[in-house]
């Protein structure tokens, strides 16, 4: 497997991203060995899983822009968003928690992605943001949808909307983020995650079986293809090019 994903399990599963050089972008091979990687886990999961990234600032910056530029059309576009939305879907319907933890700041596709997974545990002085908006297009793996399943769906308009960048501690108060850990406490993983370990495997099935009935997932899963769908449809707009070159010319 590409080193750029990495799996280890012991007690429970974790999931790294390993790209700390290009801000942990997800690129097309990522998210092929993403999706490949949930199916496998699946069927014998572990008694939960764990999503976070290597280096110290960046949970995930998006989408990997050489290959998510501005010049797809509006079929390209599609074509290249389905790995990471089905990506994003499978963990959201996973049988166990996922949990997220935020070691850096997430942007675009990395707010995203950090919104599938149930639990969101955040280092302390991070950012966060759905920034699509001021790219001239939408959230394009699906995870607009999510959002306004796991917030007040107000506040996911807003959000949107706005493509605000919040502090951690303002996205405790909206739901998003459930923990804000501080850097001293972040490299001990068994207590940031000892309330889990010490449940069942039997346990956190049911209380995620309980989440995914409320999600309703079959639902969610057309919304989340309907939200890519016109991502894509806005890709070739003007004001996604535009956008897009200034982000690259920074």
């Amino acid at each position: 497997m590409d080193k750029h994903i990495l799996y280890e399990q012991s007690t429970y599963g974790t999931i790294t991203l390993n790209r700390p050089d290009k801000r942990n972008a997800i690129s097309r091979e990522m998210a092929w060995q993403l999706n490949s990687l949930l199916d496998e886990l699946k069927d014998d999961p572990p008694k939960f899983l764990v999503l976070k990234s290597s280096g110290d600032n960046v949970f995930c910056a998006g989408g990997d822009l050489t290959e998510l530029h501005g010049d797809l059309d509006e079929e390209e576009a599609y074509d290249r968003l389905t790995p990471m939305r089905e990506v994003l879907f499978k963990i959201v319907s996973f049988p166990v928690p996922v949990i997220a933890l935020l070691n850096g700041n997430a942007f675009g596709g990395g707010c995203e992605l950090a919104t599938a997974c149930d639990i969101r545990i955040a280092k302390e002085n991070t950012k966060f943001g759905f920034i699509q908006s001021n790219l001239g297009i939408l959230p394009g793996w699906g995870g607009g949808a999510i959002l306004f399943k796991k917030v007040h769906p107000t506040f996911a308009m807003q959000w949107i909307s706005e493509g605000a960048v919040y502090e951690a501690t303002f996205l405790v108060t909206k739901g998003w983020l459930h923990h804000v850990v501080n850097e001293d406490a972040w490299g001990d993983e068994e207590k940031l995650l000892g309330t889990y370990m010490k449940k069942s495997i039997d346990q956190l099935k049911f209380v995620k079986k309980q989440l995914l009935t409320h999600l309703n997932v079959a639902s969610l899963k057309r919304e989340m293809e309907e939200e890519s769908k016109q991502s894509a449809a806005l890709w070739p707009s003007e004001e996604h090019k535009r956008a897009v070159q200034q982000f690259l010319n920074k």
